[in-house]
This record gives C-alpha cells, sequence and structure tokens, in this order.
C-alpha cells in the first residue's frame, strides 16, 4: 500500500494509519532527508530484527539508527553530555547522525555491539516529522538495500513501491527527493569525531 503525504495539510486518517502501523510493529518505507529508508518502531524488537534480517544487518558489528521527534526524546535512548547536547542542538534537524551511547530503554538488540552504541538522526522532512510528531515514540531506519545503478530505488517512490510493496506494510510517497548522504558524528569519547563526511557541515 502507498498513501501519499504532502508537506501540510495531510488527512489525519492516513497520518494515523501510517502511525497505527507502526504501533502494530509493522515495517513502513519513509523519506528522510537523504533517503527513502525502511522504518519501524524501535521498541518492538522483533520488527527490529526483521529489518535486520532485510538489510542483512549484522547488529554485533554495526550500530543501529533510530529517528527521532526531537533533542529530549533523544535523551531517553542515548546518553547525552552537555557538550554533546549542545552539539547536537547546533546541528539538528538536518543531514547528520551522532554515534552515542545508547540507553537501556532501547530493545536488547540495541545493545548487541558491545559497547552499545546507537545512531541518533532527526530529519528535517516534513512528513517523517509529521509522522513522528503523531506516533510519540523512536524510529528505527536504514537505507534501502539498492545496486549500484538503481539510485532511483531510494529516491522515487512509485520505482519503490513497485519494488519493495509487497514486503513492507506501506509505503509513505513524500514525492521524489534528492539523494544525499548524512555525515556521520562518532560522540562515545570526550571529542567529536567525524566517521564520515556526507552533506551534512558540522557547526562545532
Amino acid at each position: 500500500m502507498r498513501i501519499k503525504l504532502y508537506s501540510d495539510n495531510n488527512d489525519p486518517k492516513q497520518i494515523q494509519r501510517i502511525v497505527s502501523a507502526l504501533q502494530d510493529g509493522e515495517i513502513i518505507i519513509i523519506p528522510t532527508d537523504t533517503t527513502y529508508v525502511l522504518a519501524c518502531n524501535a521498541l518492538k524488537e522483533r520488527a527490529v530484527e526483521r529489518i535486520c534480517q532485510l538489510k542483512q544487518i549484522n547488529p554485533a558489528r554495526h550500530p543501529l539508527t533510530i529517528v527521532c521527534y526531537d533533542i529530549s526524546a533523544i535523551s531517553e535512548y542515548a546518553r547525552v553530555s552537555t557538550p554533546t547536547y549542545k552539539l547536537i542542538k547546533r546541528n539538528l534537524p538536518g543531514l547528520f547522525t551522532f554515534i552515542l551511547p545508547g540507553l537501556s530503554k532501547l530493545p536488547k538488540i540495541f545493545r548487541s555491539k558491545k559497547n552499545h552504541e546507537v545512531g541518533i538522526r532527526m530529519p528535517k522532512q516534513a512528513n517523517t516529522q509529521e509522522v513522528l510528531r503523531n506516533f510519540a515514540g523512536p524510529l528505527m531506519t536504514t537505507s534501502i538495500p539498492q545496486d549500484e545503478d538503481e539510485e532511483e530505488y531510494l529516491t522515487d517512490p512509485e520505482l519503490i513501491d513497485e519494488k519493495w510493496g509487497s514486503r513492507v506494510s506501506l509505503v509513505v510517497d513524500g514525492g521524489k527527493i534528492q539523494l544525499k548522504q548524512s555525515t556521520i558524528v562518532d560522540c562515545t569519547d570526550e571529542e567529536p569525531v567525524i566517521v564520515r563526511q556526507g552533506d551534512g557541515i558540522l557547526k562545532l
């Protein structure tokens, strides 16, 4: 199923259909600032496991990423020092993934990695923000698996629905987007370290 959303004035019933799917532990595809992503309720461990299987992610080797609506929500699921809080506040929402020490409020699968790291994102994308505001919880997200020559299958919701519609509960259609890459910043030590320079320019 594909649900079309706009930048504003969306039908509340459509938003509720998306929120209900997430509450029920279903997997959806939703747009972000960088690409369309697989997403689920981060607090439903079985849903997170299903996404890891779809993407062939080993959570013991790669930190999982959650998307939060605001900074206060981030502090519920990750340990945020005062300097890191200030850094995040200067740069989010935006094209960044901050790696932080995860807290036990997240399911056990997030603690598979030895040091319990978790990636944190807060996109500006209007559709994602609206869903997060109504869902009132974190989403676990990861980019859609793709071949190198299939960039349009990350940015065009019609093509994404054609390829993935039968494997997820619904595709949130926010229109075609421009493919970008988030900048990954490791904040698990005292000084932040840019692990991958993407389109986000970090304000220190």
